[in-house]
């Protein structure tokens, strides 16, 4: 498995991630034996990156992974997502407060069974909070310990600059797909490359979904290719993969 860095001295995670979500709701019917197989033979295979978030199941992902690395926790590079509410059935709600941030992490460490979190994003940005806020908050938690990374999920070029001064960010999640080029238009063009030049630690995580929520829902099995060797998987069981560029 090749590795890369993330950060200009960080830790070195395996190329492909495996992201854990769909192994708890969105894309049908789930088996919690199933999926923990499926983690253990990915880290088996050298897949050493793996995302899950807060916001999946709720909460039953990140409990889930949590078992899954009971006597593994070393080989493994964690990250996990907070920013969504989902205490409300009927609604989902963005909290990026500090004292959130720190509710979200200390739940999150219980869920997970883990004294620290290798990679700790906000899932998305609150509109009526500060990003400056919400990042000091989260630089608290490094402080303490309980995190060692820092990251940031579909944010603007700008807000990546704004949330870097206050500290480093070390990596950016966003989707990226045949339907989804949101990306390309954001931080490949000229036009951005302030914002790489200023945050020159930052790593580019892509997010790869085989069943995109304007797609139909397939129910027969299908084949996922690139950006590795094709692998047979059944939509009820897609799981996103995380490419590092």
């Amino acid at each position: 498995m090749q590795t890369r860095t993330l950060g200009r001295d960080g830790p070195a995670v395996s190329a492909l991630g495996l992201g854990c979500m769909g192994m708890s709701e969105y894309y049908g019917a789930h088996d919690d034996g199933e999926s923990i197989a499926t983690l253990h033979h990915a880290l088996e295979r050298g897949v050493n990156f793996l995302d899950t978030a807060d916001v999946y199941g709720p909460y039953t992902n990140e409990e889930l992974v949590g078992r899954a690395l009971r006597g593994r926790r070393d080989a493994v590079f964690l990250a996990t997502k907070f920013g969504f509410v989902r205490d409300n059935p009927a609604a989902r709600t963005v909290d990026g407060r500090p004292e959130r941030v720190r509710q979200a992490c200390e739940a999150s460490l219980q869920r997970l069974q883990v004294a620290h979190i290798d990679l700790y994003y906000l899932h998305r940005v609150d509109p009526s909070v500060p990003i400056e806020d919400t990042v000091g908050a989260m630089a608290q938690l490094v402080r303490a310990g309980k995190v060692r990374h820092l990251g940031l999920s579909e944010v603007s070029p700008q807000t990546l600059e704004r949330a870097h001064r206050v500290h480093r960010i070390t990596a950016l999640q966003s989707e990226y797909s045949l339907w989804t080029r949101d990306p390309r238009t954001a931080y490949w063009k000229p036009a951005s490359v302030s914002a790489s030049a200023s945050c020159p630690t930052v790593r580019w995580a892509a997010a790869f979904s085989p069943v995109p929520s304007r797609a139909p829902r397939i129910s027969s099995p299908m084949t996922i290719g690139a950006p590795t060797r094709a692998f047979r998987a059944r939509t009820s069981r897609a799981i996103w993969r995380w490419s590092i560029r």
